[in-house]
């Protein structure tokens, strides 16, 4: 038989180990709570294109591209409003921006323009006719920018580009004479605008260079 004495001494080792074996789990869990999940990678979304991918053609969103008519006509209207505030330092920076901007443009419609001139008319008309309009939104930018310098007393600067408009638009075209009117109104030119005399006899057609 076993004694009591022994009895009495396993039972008092079983409560003093219990707590202890409590606490011991606790800590283990505790501490594993700690330790820092492993990342797993992210699945692709399904909603973002692969750039990678040649077949992935997306075209210009014309509301957001710098390259764009839209971006020189909201330049060109930020330039009106500043110059409304005679804000004229930040009208000459949206106006020198929207030339570069149109300018850019006509260039590159141009290009394509001859790149297709005897391979398809079509395309090559088409690009002609967008290098002339952008050419003449350019124009129109240019002499606003002229407005400014003279409105800034620094006809230096408007001078050459009137002479700019002059030569691109043809002094027999509606923005050609005002150019011209204004180089004569600074004192640049002496004698007035023949073309005016000879409205009749005006080359409309002729496209801005």
């Amino acid at each position: 038989m076993v004694a009591s004495g022994t009895i009495r001494r396993f039972s008092l080792t079983c409560l003093v180990a219990l707590p202890l074996t409590v606490t011991l789990a606790l800590f283990l869990s505790a501490h594993a709570a700690e330790q820092p999940k492993p990342v797993l990678p992210a699945e692709p979304s399904q909603t973002q294109p692969d750039v990678t991918d040649p077949n992935n053609v997306r075209p210009i969103t014309q509301n957001d591209s710098v390259l764009s008519i839209q971006a020189g006509q909201r330049l060109m209207s930020d330039a009106i409003n500043a110059v409304n505030s005679q804000n004229y330092p930040l009208a000459v920076k949206k106006l020198q921006d929207a030339r570069l901007v149109f300018n850019q443009l006509s260039n590159f419609y141009q290009q394509l323009a001859s790149s297709f001139a005897g391979i398809d008319n079509r395309v090559a008309e088409s690009q002609r006719r967008k290098a002339l309009e952008t050419a003449e939104l350019r124009d129109q930018a240019t002499y606003q920018l002229a407005l400014v310098h003279r409105a800034q007393n620094q006809p230096e600067l408007a001078v050459p580009l009137l002479i700019q408009i002059v030569r691109s638009q043809n002094p027999t075209r509606e923005l050609g004479k005002k150019a011209y009117q204004q180089l004569v109104e600074l004192g640049f030119i002496d004698s007035p605008n023949p073309a005016n005399a000879a409205g009749s006899q005006s080359n409309s057609s002729s496209p801005p260079k």
